[in-house]
Formats: structure tokens, sequence, C-alpha cells
């Protein structure tokens, strides 16, 4: 073989490999507008599943605590009912009625999930509100509760209202 021969053969060879690779950059510069697309869709796809679960989730926290804001309004009805049940001088028939009422509120309230806070026992700054501190006795033990001036409620593990509480201290 000539000289002459082999390097035509050689630019050939090199002419090929050369239009190869503008081939195949040709083909990667097609392709990156895919790969961009998909990519985007993927990251869209991501960003609308998580609003789905953002909002389910929301809407699952609107449901477990909708009872909130009612009952909150109803309390106050429920104290006052509990003083009016403390008078003194109520005809039996007066009583039993108001008992009746204060009932039906209660077990309303505890079909929605709400619940009185319990109050014997060592204080609990989360649920209870000590309004006035007294000196430990023998039978109140010192950070206990001695004395109940309004009783707490709680949706599931959510405050309402604290217990207006008398602390031994």
């Amino acid at each position: 073989m000539s000289k002459e021969k082999k390097k035509d053969e050689a630019t050939d060879f090199d002419e090929a490999v050369e239009k190869v690779v503008e081939e195949a950059a040709a083909e990667v510069e097609n392709k990156t507008p895919v790969i961009d697309w998909e990519d985007k869709f993927y990251r869209a796809n991501a960003e609308l599943q998580n609003i789905q679960k953002r909002n389910q989730d929301e809407r699952v926290r609107l449901t477990q605590y909708r009872s909130q804001e009612l009952a909150t309004k109803i309390l106050p009805s429920l104290d006052n009912l509990e003083r009016a049940l403390a008078v003194d001088g109520l005809t039996d028939d007066v009583k039993k009625g108001l008992e009746m009422v204060q009932e039906s509120l209660l077990s309303a309230l505890t079909d929605e999930g709400i619940t009185r806070i319990a109050t014997d026992g060592e204080f609990d700054p989360n649920i209870h509100m000590a309004v006035q501190t007294v000196e430990p006795t023998e039978e109140i033990a010192a950070n206990h509760i001695a004395q109940v001036l309004q009783k707490g409620y709680q949706l599931k593990e959510r405050v309402l209202r604290p217990a207006m509480v008398v602390v031994a201290q």
C-alpha cells in the first residue's frame, strides 16, 4: 500500500469519526430538551403529590377539630348551669331539669371528643392555670391541686380552656 492510499484511508477514517461525533452531538442536543421536559414533568408531579398530601392533612385536622369553636361558646353555659345548681333553695323539679340540661350538653361534648381536664392530683401547668396558692396541709401535698375554681376542657389533646385551680405550694 502506498503512502498516499494510507493517508487517504486515515483521512477518510478521521472524517468518518468526525461525522459520527457530530451526529452524536446533534442527537444529544436534540434529546436534551426531552430530558429537561422529563425532569420538569417529574418535579411538577412530585409537587402536585405534595400539595395533595398537605390538603389531605389539612382536611383531617379540620375534621378532627371542627367542634372547637362551638365548644368554646358552649362552655360558659355549662359554667352557668353549675352555678345555678349550686344555688340554695331550688325546688327538686328545677334542680332535676337543670341537671338534665347539663348532662345532655356534657354528653354532646363527649360525643365530639371533648372531655373535662382532670383536676385531682398534681398540678400540670400545661392543662391547669394556677390563680392562687395555699400552704400545703396533711390532706393536700405540695404542688397538688387544693381547689378547682373553674373546670377545664380539652378536645382530644388540644386544651380548649385550662382548669383554673388553687395550688398548694
